[in-house]
């Protein structure tokens, strides 16, 4: 089992949550297994994603696809997310 995480800044966590929640579909098909989103307490709008997958070559390929980008940017991130891998 492989986990990412990821964390990155959003303009609107709100905004930013219903195009996350759009796009589950999207993360069961790309191989994710579990996940869970996270805020931190003083900043809110500063996110934590955890997602887990069955393998890194997975998790790689999910991270890499357009579709994802374009909701990350869709979805108002801020900056270049920070996506570390764990087995």
């Amino acid at each position: 089992m492989t986990v990412a995480t990821i964390l990155h800044r959003v303009a609107d966590y709100e905004a930013w949550r219903k195009v996350y929640d759009s796009f589950s579909g999207a993360q069961k098909d790309g191989g994710v297994t579990q996940e869970s989103v996270h805020r931190m307490v003083d900043d809110p709008d500063n996110i934590l994603v955890i997602h887990h997958f069955d393998s890194a070559d997975t998790a790689r390929a999910f991270f890499g696809r357009d579709d994802l980008k374009e909701a990350m940017q869709q979805g108002g991130v801020q900056g270049e997310p920070r996506v570390e891998l764990f087995e």
